[in-house]
């Protein structure tokens, strides 16, 4: 991309800041995880790495927030890593007809979850992290790959906002313990479910975590950490699954693969061309970021990036 196109992105980044800034809907946020609860919903930022090398931010790219669910995408890349395709045996790679904490899908599908994504099928996925000799009992490996991900040492878990989320877990506990009767976990849950909290109480910028998206993208500085086929196919599962109900409605407006988390954050890939983490912390019906969705619909339209 030229300079003069780089001006020109960056200009519109600064305006779609300021669009943002003055909406009136902002969307509630997650309620249900008491350290999200007091978040400053009106807070917003956005950060792209470009396949040249280039990352343009504006507005609130520089304030850590909890990446939740977007953590899956991390733990999904290390068990596939790992597995290969034997981890489709233990987790399918269908969009869920239910919520994304749904028991009943669960139970009618014999303990196997539709996807990585789902809460159920992060359960599983996290396990089979850990389902190794080298593996260790913590979240150390985890934390290596997003931090060799985004190229910064600083990322860091807040161990409040995990601590908030495992006193509250009543509905990933019933999950864990269904999928262990099962036969579908490994661990024992108490201990897995300390783990999968801090693990979703990960925290980063959008400047971090957009940098940290780019062995999805097919970027050369960061190709090492996964082959190119397993790439390829979290982005399918980001495009079919990663907004739980509402991963339809993205792919229609928005046109990438994305993974979003309830502290309002989203990370999206375009192929071959862009590395996008944007931040708001308002979310919408589905429990994804209002804004952020607004936003990167806004961005699809003005590069003509959409995957379709």
């Amino acid at each position: 991309m030229g300079h003069a196109a780089l001006e020109t992105l960056q200009g519109f980044l600064v305006g779609l800041d300021a669009r943002m800034k003055r909406a009136h809907k902002r969307g509630r946020v997650a309620h249900y995880i008491p350290q999200l609860a007091s978040v400053d919903v009106h807070q917003f930022g956005i950060s792209v790495c470009l396949a040249s090398g280039e990352r343009l931010s504006a507005g609130d790219a520089a304030t850590p927030f909890s990446i939740q669910s977007i953590s899956k995408v991390f733990s999904l890349a290390i068990a596939l890593g790992r597995h290969g395709d034997r981890l489709w045996k233990r987790v399918g790679k269908e969009p869920s007809n239910y919520t994304f904490n749904s028991v009943i899908e669960l139970e009618q599908e014999g303990g196997k979850p539709r996807n990585p994504f789902v809460n159920a099928g992060a359960l599983v996925t996290t396990d089979a992290m850990l389902d190794a000799p080298d593996a260790g009992c913590g979240l150390d490996e985890l934390m290596d790959f997003v931090r060799t991900a985004a190229g910064d040492d600083r990322i860091s878990i807040d161990e409040q906002v995990a601590a908030s989320e495992y006193r509250t877990a009543y509905r990933n506990f019933s999950l864990a313990y269904f999928l262990r009767s099962c036969g579908n976990l490994h661990m024992e849950c108490e201990r897995l479910l300390q783990i999968y909290c801090r693990q979703c109480a990960i925290t980063m910028n959008c400047e971090q975590l957009a940098s940290a998206g780019r062995f999805l993208a097919g970027f050369d500085s960061a190709a090492h950490l996964l082959n190119p086929a397993q790439a390829r196919s979290i982005n399918a599962l980001m495009l079919l699954a990663g907004h739980y109900d509402g991963s339809g409605d993205f792919a229609y407006s928005v046109g990438f693969p994305g993974k979003s988390g309830v502290g309002g954050g989203i990370l999206a890939v375009v192929p071959g061309h862009a590395s996008i983490a944007v931040w708001s912390p308002g979310l919408n019906a589905f429990g994804n970021s209002l804004l952020g969705t607004r936003a990167l619909q806004e961005l699809s339209e003005f590069t003509g990036w959409s995957v379709f």
